[in-house]
């Protein structure tokens, strides 16, 4: 038997607490301060730099992604957690989605973009984050990953890892969104997606006698590390663009705008990384092979409730004392 999981409830409220600040912490840096607008400028300048080549991938992929596609695959999320009898999954995974997507629309209305100097022909667009395709993609994947079965969730997680990072990427690369913009959307799935499993370890109230599937644990590891390494390239990317900030954009050579391209490209996809490997480390705890219903559990033996067999009398009327279940019921 196994007690309410404090230790895992706690270590969800704590990632979900760490993605909201990181949240934070991109939406004042690259919105509000003109350094941070800089280095996002010189990155979205840079996406033109083989842009032909990718134009046919990147449309095919944003086109994918519309209301009638997220609907879609937030009722197929929905229908394969409760075909495997878990309606608090289903209704966890929902929330995800949706809890996702309408946060990122009200903060792309909520937040003020100052104008600062810094991309003066995107002026009139205003806001642009969080990014909705992005938020979208990263949402559908992380549900995903809740709800399949275990033996399936690290391979459906490495994929889904890649999904998210190559819309993320997509919608730099067709000039709709800067580099912030993707990783905002991504930590605010993230977010939810912690919320979104506290909610379905509250819900399924019994967590005695459950049994838990075998732990992602090698594709963990190393989706958290190759994540780790495509967010150090991000770093050094956006150290060496640091250097030439005060530089026109127009004046920059090509190679130094492909450079501040490939960084914010590196962060976007480490950022998808860590926040699927973040839920695949804890997806096993939180959607437990089995847990029991109030109706298919036997209840325990009550030590009092005694029952008196009364053996023939040629066994010398002797009476032998039976305890609730003792006849190997329950077994």
């Amino acid at each position: 038997m196994r007690g309410w999981p404090f230790g895992l409830a706690l270590w969800l409220l704590v990632v979900a607490a760490a993605q909201a600040a990181g949240f934070v912490a991109v939406w004042r840096f690259f919105v509000h301060s003109e350094h941070g607008q800089l280095l996002d400028f010189v990155a979205l300048t840079g996406n033109s730099i083989g842009q032909a080549r990718v134009a046919g991938l990147v449309h095919d992929t944003l086109s994918t992604i519309s209301v009638v596609s997220v609907a879609g695959a937030t009722i197929a999320i929905g229908f394969i957690a409760v075909a495997r009898r878990r309606v608090a999954l289903a209704v966890g995974a929902v929330l995800l989605i949706a809890g996702s997507n309408a946060t990122t629309q009200y903060f792309k209305e909520l937040i003020y973009r100052p104008h600062l100097g810094v991309d003066v022909d995107r002026v009139a667009a205003g806001n642009s984050l969080p990014s909705g395709h992005t938020t979208v993609a990263a949402s559908v994947v992380v549900a995903l990953v809740l709800v399949v079965p275990p033996r399936t969730r690290g391979l459906v997680a490495l994929g889904g890892a890649v999904i998210a990072a190559l819309v993320g990427v997509a919608t730099l690369s067709a000039g709709w969104h800067r580099p912030s913009d993707a990783v905002a959307a991504l930590l605010v799935v993230g977010a939810w997606a912690a919320a979104a499993s506290l909610f379905i370890l509250i819900a399924q109230r019994r967590h005695g006698g459950v049994r838990y599937g075998a732990a992602n644990t090698y594709t963990t590891v190393f989706l958290a590390l190759v994540s780790i390494g495509l967010l150090l390239g991000a770093v050094a990317a956006l150290r060496l663009t640091d250097g030439v900030i005060e530089q026109a954009v127009d004046d920059l050579s090509r190679r130094r705008l492909f450079v501040a391209y490939a960084g914010g490209a590196l962060g976007i996809a480490g950022t998808a990384g860590l926040v699927v490997s973040a839920v695949l480390a804890t997806a096993h705890r939180v959607v437990p092979l089995w847990v029991p219903d109030y109706a298919d559990e036997e209840p325990e033996p009550d030590p009092s409730d005694e029952t008196t067999l009364r053996l023939p009398a040629s066994a010398d009327d002797t009476t032998v004392p039976l305890r609730g279940g003792g006849l190997g019921l329950g077994q």
